[in-house]
């Protein structure tokens, strides 16, 4: 069983930066494919960031490439995103989500593992 614990959210002004951090249990962090996804309120939860389990290969949405970063630490078995640049429009709970995929998975309903999320807010 994997066990998902997501921390590091914020209240932040706009233009500022934070980094999330995703502490994983029950496997290695490099066996799995790890995605960060966010919801805000009355709207989806959407894909973020997609990190593939061997290689570090990365994969973004649009919204938010070259501002953010995923990233892992196979020591702390933990995988990050860093988020620079913050707007408004990025307010929403982040959450940490694995899976055994090879590949790069960027779809919710492929996730089998979820963490319970941590909020983000961005103050204009």
């Amino acid at each position: 069983q994997v066990q998902l614990e997501e921390s590091g959210g914020g209240l932040v002004q706009a233009g500022g930066s934070l980094r999330l951090s995703c502490a994983v249990s029950g496997r290695t962090v490099s066996s799995l494919a790890m995605g960060w996804f966010r919801q805000a309120p009355g709207k989806e939860r959407e894909f973020v960031a997609a990190l593939r389990r061997s290689g570090g290969s990365t994969y973004y949405a649009d919204y938010v490439k070259g501002r953010f970063t995923i990233s892992r630490d196979n020591a702390k078995n933990t995988v990050y995103l860093q988020m620079n640049s913050l707007k408004p429009e990025d307010t929403a709970l982040y959450y940490c989500a694995a899976e055994f995929s090879a590949g790069l998975v960027s779809k919710v309903q492929d996730y089998d593992y979820w963490g319970q999320g941590t909020q983000v807010t961005v103050s204009s």
